[in-house]
């Protein structure tokens, strides 16, 4: 039986854990570029039970159910996991779970919601965790989800190849102590065509850009992101009742 692969970033977000949950939410790059241009893709969420897969430090699994929301809320990190459940308490239903592998503790179409952020970029092949998104997710419902842009990944890396899915390793220095993370980047071909084979049908596209707000708070990030994109959103819908 071949051994089981440990998740990529594991090992970063257990040190990244505690000043993770702590700067998450004033981050430039996430306070300005990726939640808003996420948040703006959701339905209304009272009343929907919602997966929150890569949940993180829990911003995300705190924002649904201060509206309204049933959520679970699944993560690979311990560490991280315990951040989640030092915000939100008894509010959300939080599991440690990998998402390269199958999330048979999800009952089939019990969900009206998927929210996956910035987590995909750390899952090889897509095909088997969308398919089990799409299991999961009752008739017609949505999944969003955000993920790194590759023209952000080519900068960064300008020997890659755009159309190949490789591996990468970025250094973090926003949180304090320098540190590694390796992630895997693809093409925007490889991200939709993704989503379409797995029964998904896309219904909006984002590349956020930077604001007045970034302009004020990093005129550094500002200058790289008016003209290079870091992040993408997508809203897509199951396509089957």
């Amino acid at each position: 039986m071949p051994r089981k692969r440990k998740p990529i970033a594991l090992d970063a977000y257990e040190k990244l854990a505690e000043r993770y949950a702590a700067l998450i939410d004033d981050k430039v790059e996430n306070a300005c570029f990726e939640r808003p241009a996420t948040l703006s893709l959701l339905p209304h969420v009272g009343g929907m039970r919602v997966l929150d897969a890569g949940c993180g430090s829990g911003r995300y699994v705190e924002w649904l159910v201060e509206r309204g929301a049933e959520v679970v809320g699944v993560d690979v990190s311990p560490k991280m996991l315990r951040q989640a459940r030092n915000r939100v308490g008894k509010r959300a239903e939080l599991h440690l779970a990998d998402l390269g592998r199958p999330l048979t503790f999800l009952k089939d179409r019990s969900f009206d919601l998927v929210l996956a952020p910035l987590v995909l970029d750390y899952v090889e092949d897509w095909a088997p965790l969308l398919s089990e998104f799409n299991r999961a997710l009752k008739g017609f419902g949505i999944l969003v989800f955000s993920c790194g842009h590759p023209f952000s990944a080519l900068e960064r890396h300008p020997d890659a190849n755009y159309f190949a899915t490789g591996l990468v390793e970025d250094c973090w220095r926003g949180f304090g102590e320098p540190i590694v993370v390796p992630c895997y980047r693809r093409s925007v071909g490889a991200i939709l065509s993704s989503l379409l084979d797995a029964g998904f049908a896309l219904e909006r596209f984002l590349e956020p850009q930077a604001g007045e707000e970034v302009r004020k708070r990093d005129p550094d990030a500002f200058k790289r992101r008016s003209r290079l994109p870091s992040f993408i959103a997508v809203r897509a819908r199951k396509t089957t009742r």
